[in-house]
């Protein structure tokens, strides 16, 4: 497997292994300005990495050129809202479960782990999606965009990673089970990113409706979960210095590299 597929899974980990560096829990300013860069990145990423590849692709393709950017960016929301819907999950923070829970016997830090899981899906298929235009024959995406992707989403996992192996550890959890679900959650980019590459050896022509795809699927995550989260009670300007911080970060990025 490429490193690049599996750099913003390392980044899961890192963060991850904070509950072993860090004593106590992850204070609620911290915890607030994490979400918030988070988001930041995200957006950042959607915007560049994804949806000007995809519009740009679609003009080069004739047609309607912001037709595959909408189409894919709406299925990419639609995909998200499904998974939510159905898969049994629970939000750091929430004692109250989504998704169809009715017969689900999923104990809390399994569920608090598939929350983190499902929306690590969209991080992998951005990788992979970018990854497979970048090697595509005649491509208009240089590697070096794909790089700054992943290097993007590892720095962004990082704080992730912290975010759910630190307060399962608050709640209890040995630090070792804490850590390795934390870890595992980040397990599903890889495998999301290879499925990805492989889809698109088959289907090429859809590369401009996966790219806005995974940038639909990216910002559902967003709007659904962290900057909600980053929100909560006490209110707090926190959250938007570190989206403003993840956002120009991701920018600087996807230009620089």
């Amino acid at each position: 497997m490429p490193p690049i597929l599996l750099l913003p899974f390392l980044g899961t980990v890192l963060g991850a292994a904070m509950v072993f560096l860090v004593r106590g829990s992850m204070a609620r300013s911290l915890h607030k300005l994490l979400l918030g860069f988070a988001s930041g990145v995200m957006v950042a990423a959607s915007v560049w990495s994804l949806l000007l590849p995809s519009l740009e692709m679609g003009a080069e393709a004739g047609g309607v050129s912001w037709l595959p950017a909408a189409v894919g960016f709406v299925l990419g929301i639609l995909f998200l809202l499904l998974l939510d819907t159905f898969i049994p999950h629970l939000h750091i923070g929430s004692d109250h479960p989504e998704g169809l829970t009715q017969n689900c016997r999923w104990n809390r830090s399994t569920m608090l782990a598939v929350a983190v899981t499902l929306h690590n899906i969209p991080e992998g298929m951005a990788v992979g999606v970018i990854f497979a235009s970048a090697m595509a024959e005649g491509s208009m995406i240089p590697m070096s965009a794909a790089w700054a992707l992943a290097i993007g989403l590892a720095i962004q996992n990082f704080p992730e990673g912290a975010i759910l192996s630190m307060p399962l550890h608050s709640e209890g959890m040995g630090k070792g089970k804490a850590f390795f679900i934390g870890a595992l959650s980040g397990i599903v980019e890889p495998i999301a990113a290879v499925l990805t590459i492989l889809l698109i050896g088959f289907i090429a022509p859809t590369l401009p409706y996966l790219l806005a795809f995974a940038a639909g699927a990216m910002m559902y995550v967003v709007v659904e979960e962290l900057i909600p989260e980053a929100q909560t009670e006490p209110h707090s300007n926190i959250p938007t210095l570190g989206f403003t911080a993840g956002f120009v970060l991701m920018m600087i990025l996807d230009s620089a590299l």
